[in-house]
């Protein structure tokens, strides 16, 4: 089950770069445990390497995620690369651990960290250019044009070769549409969720790739329902979910992540789910 014919999801383009339409999230690699519970390092290379095993040919990760250790897991992991894999990274954020009382990192958009951050992403990853450098959150504190600005200047001094934004509004798209050639957009999307459905729209009819984090719902009416098509299936709910976004857009890009192989071999295996057209309809409420 491997290569750019055999999957029945296909492929999606991300500027001149062809990927499977199902990626690997690598947010969680770093907390890979072993039977003690004990984090392992060497079970997060052997994750790794079993999605790209499994035919993925874009991994998603960001240099916050484990503070620069999911970077370095996937160098170790898979270097040299395979030349038709795809790495994405993003930077947007400070680097560092939370602070007591805070539920995320603050925003840092401005033009001199990013570029910052890029150069010890691309030292993490051990590349000499980046093909999928992703705008990780606009910064309320700094003009998004001014940001987005930043990664043009990246893109001209040749460290990375695409630009993609993340959790952004239409509006957001549109202005960093007009300063730089855009190929990807990853906004918080799943059949439970689609406050970014004008975003997707938009990311159709401009050819973009539309990369949902948080692709599998969580609770609600639609649960209910994708436990009624994953009874008809023989499959999982989150096997359900990951297939009703293959089908939803040919643009769509999901990326599973987790921590466990068993759990990426379940999600890889939703590329093969024919949902029917009752299903969908269902699903979509």
């Amino acid at each position: 089950m491997s290569g750019l014919d055999e999957t029945p999801a296909g492929t999606v383009c991300l500027g001149d770069l062809r990927v499977q339409r199902l990626g690997f999230g690598a947010m969680r690699i770093s907390n890979a445990r072993n039977t003690e519970g004990v984090r392992d390092r060497d079970l997060a290379r052997q994750l790794v390497r079993r999605a790209v095993d499994r035919g993925v040919t874009f991994i998603d990760t960001a240099n916050i995620y484990g503070l620069g250790q999911s970077e370095e897991i996937i160098a170790e992991a898979l270097r040299p690369y395979p030349p038709d894999l795809v790495i994405g990274t993003k930077s947007g954020y400070e680097v560092r651990t939370l602070l007591p009382g805070e539920q995320r990192l603050p925003a840092n958009g401005h033009p001199e960290h990013l570029k910052a951050e890029c150069d010890g992403s691309l030292r993490r990853l051990g590349l000499d250019h980046i093909d999928l450098y992703q705008l990780h959150t606009p910064d309320p504190a700094v003009p998004y044009a001014d940001s987005v600005g930043a990664f043009l200047e990246l893109q001209q001094a040749g460290k990375i070769r695409h630009i993609g934004i993340s959790n952004v509004t239409a509006e957001e798209l549109a202005v960093a549409q007009s300063i730089a050639p855009v190929v990807s957009v990853q906004n918080r999307y799943n059949v439970g969720d689609r406050e970014s459905e004008q975003v997707l729209l938009d990311c159709e009819a401009a050819g973009i790739a539309f990369i949902p984090w948080q692709p599998i719902a969580r609770g609600g009416a639609v649960i209910d329902a994708a436990h009624r098509v994953a009874a008809s299936h023989g499959a999982s709910v989150q096997q359900i979910v990951l297939a009703w976004l293959l089908r939803r857009s040919p643009v769509m890009l999901p990326i599973p992540g987790t921590s466990d192989a068993a759990h990426l071999d379940a999600n890889l295996d939703a590329a093969w789910i024919e949902l029917t057209d009752a299903d969908f309809a269902l699903l979509a409420g």
